[in-house]
């Protein structure tokens, strides 16, 4: 989601403050660069109670965008949050510092299933798993009456102009590539190929546009009725609109697609590694991490006790995530997935 103006004037604010603060020796600080709506307010805030601290917190809207700007050296965060192709790149890069686990007194209320799946690092020597999910697609059923839950309802024409996906290469070619019967990894370029013809040819012309910021206020507001995207980036939009909360339906398409690990990282010039290790172990409390997950109506994947705390009930099954795969580094093989995106995908898109 991108952040408005008044936001960011908001947010040099708090940092000029909070460097004042230090300067007077004020509280202690620290800094995070997060997806947008992905922590919920309420645990932010206990954080600062319990430990006497200041959170101060910047967004982003892909992991490019972090990566990019974290590479430039033009952010100075204690916290990051990337996705698992992008922690491998960060890890290989020397960008990131070891986690202390002895540091970490909740470390074992990870699943090991999501640790079999994390290959880039399954020890958590770099990295502790925040969220393992996925993008599916949100139907609203009142104007789509008849549909299968497959990628495939991006391919009919009917609903021309009513249907977005992300603006996103990996997730996109992702469920091209799984709809036809490949990896999201495939370094295969006849595949690679074939995956963006399929997007050019089938979808992109029944698509409204691909959108990665707003597709949840569009659903929300009624100009869309099928978007691709990540379920929080919806029902934060429509929550409490009772009519269209009934009419909602989100699903994992029958094909699978593909899938994430959100961790959290401390960068390698990170000033506050004693606070960022209590906030890692501090998410993994079970009472705490199902309070996040309640916040976005998510199932608890990576937390194992934090289930029995769970409320509220999930957007989808843990189990759905199953036959998804997750979207790993793609070493130069990436060059050929950006090119089909950039030069013909995107054009004019």
């Amino acid at each position: 989601m991108k952040i408005n103006r008044f936001r960011k004037i908001l947010t040099a604010m708090a940092l000029v403050g909070c460097l004042l603060l230090s300067a007077c020796g004020g509280k202690e600080t620290l800094y995070l660069y997060n997806w947008t709506y992905y922590t919920p307010q309420t645990v932010i805030e206990k954080f600062q109670t319990e430990y006497g601290c200041e959170v101060i917190e910047d967004n982003f809207d892909s992991n490019e965008m972090m990566y990019n700007k974290i590479r430039a050296g033009g952010a100075n965060y204690d916290i990051t949050f990337p996705s698992c192709d992008y922690t491998s790149i960060m890890i290989t890069q020397g960008m990131l510092q070891k986690i202390d686990k002895a540091a970490l007194a909740n470390l074992g209320n990870i699943d090991s299933e999501v640790l079999r799946r994390a290959v880039y690092d399954p020890a958590m020597e770099y990295s502790v798993p925040y969220y393992w999910g996925a993008a599916g697609i949100t139907v609203n059923a009142k104007q789509v009456a008849d549909f299968e839950q497959s990628w495939s309802i991006f391919a009919s024409p009917e609903m021309k102009g009513k249907m977005t996906m992300l603006d996103d290469m990996r997730e996109v070619m992702g469920d091209a590539l799984v709809f036809l019967g490949y990896s999201v990894n495939t370094r295969d370029i006849a595949e690679i190929t074939a995956a963006r013809d399929l997007i050019e040819n089938n979808w992109k012309p029944n698509l409204a546009r691909f959108d990665a910021d707003s597709f949840g206020k569009n659903y929300a507001n009624g100009s869309f009725w099928v978007v691709q995207g990540y379920p929080e980036g919806v029902f934060q939009e429509i929550e409490g609109d009772r009519e269209l909360e009934k009419n909602t339906v989100f699903f994992i398409p029958k094909e699978g697609g593909p899938a994430y690990i959100d961790s959290m990282v401390i960068l390698k010039n990170a000033k506050n590694v004693e606070l960022a290790h209590k906030f890692i172990d501090f998410i993994h409390r079970p009472e705490i991490y199902a309070e996040f997950c309640d916040s976005f109506r998510f199932p608890s994947t990576v937390n194992v006790p934090a289930r029995q705390f769970i409320k509220q009930k999930p957007m989808y099954d843990a189990a759905d995530l199953l036959r998804t795969e997750l979207k790993l580094d793609l070493g130069d093989t990436l060059y050929s997935y950006t090119d089909a995106w950039d030069n013909t995908i995107k054009v004019g898109g």
